[in-house]
């Protein structure tokens, strides 16, 4: 090759790996999460709610904070009661940031799950959890915006019975926007990584 066009073969290579270079530097950083990154679900996006403290309440009420979401009832024998020690061994584990973390429980069982039964529950976890009841009438449509599955079955014995539910986690970013969904028994530890990614985002 002659020396001028092999001149000419490099610049091209230079400005071409120039080129390369440049337009990686400016490509977007995805965050990799643990929970299932649902980022821009058109669902989940607001409720109206009133706590166990008898204050309604919105999405937009949290924001500053990473709100985790789950819908669950007080006389769960299992799945509940271990996502609340969870949830609450993650605001531990996050420390100082623990006090950016805001926890929402919303009771598929309005019907026994009162404020006077959901207070005593919630504060049992971690007095800051705050639980979130519609009216019995309201749920279906809760649920809809959500796409949260429960139903009731009835027990044994006469007017007993169990809420069968969706387990797992809706997890918001500071900015109030539906970001992951955490599969249930997943553990405390991917989720603490998950929070701090998105705290981190806000910053």
């Amino acid at each position: 090759m002659r020396p001028q066009a092999l001149l000419k073969y490099l610049c091209v290579v230079v400005l071409g790996l120039t080129s390369v270079l440049w337009l990686g530097g400016c490509s977007e950083h995805k965050a990799s999460f643990n929970s299932v990154d649902i980022t821009g679900a058109n669902y989940g996006h607001d409720f109206t709610l009133t706590d166990h403290n008898g204050t309604v309440r919105h999405l937009t009420d949290f924001r500053g904070k990473v709100v985790a979401l789950f819908f669950g009832y007080t006389q769960c024998p299992d799945v509940c009661p271990t996502t609340m020690a969870e949830l609450s061994e993650v605001k531990k584990a996050l420390g100082n940031d623990g006090s950016k973390l805001q926890v929402l429980f919303v009771t598929v069982d309005p019907e026994r799950d009162t404020p006077g039964v959901l207070k005593p529950y919630m504060e049992n976890f971690d007095p800051t959890f705050l639980a979130l009841r519609s009216a019995p009438e309201q749920l279906p449509e809760v649920a809809k915006e959500f796409k949260v599955f429960y139903q009731k079955v009835e027990g044994r014995e006469p007017g007993s019975y169990t809420m069968d539910h969706s387990a797992g986690t809706y997890i918001y970013d500071p900015r109030g926007q539906i970001r992951l969904f955490a599969r249930n028994g997943a553990g405390a530890a991917p989720l603490v990584s998950d929070i701090k990614t998105l705290l981190s985002e806000a910053h």
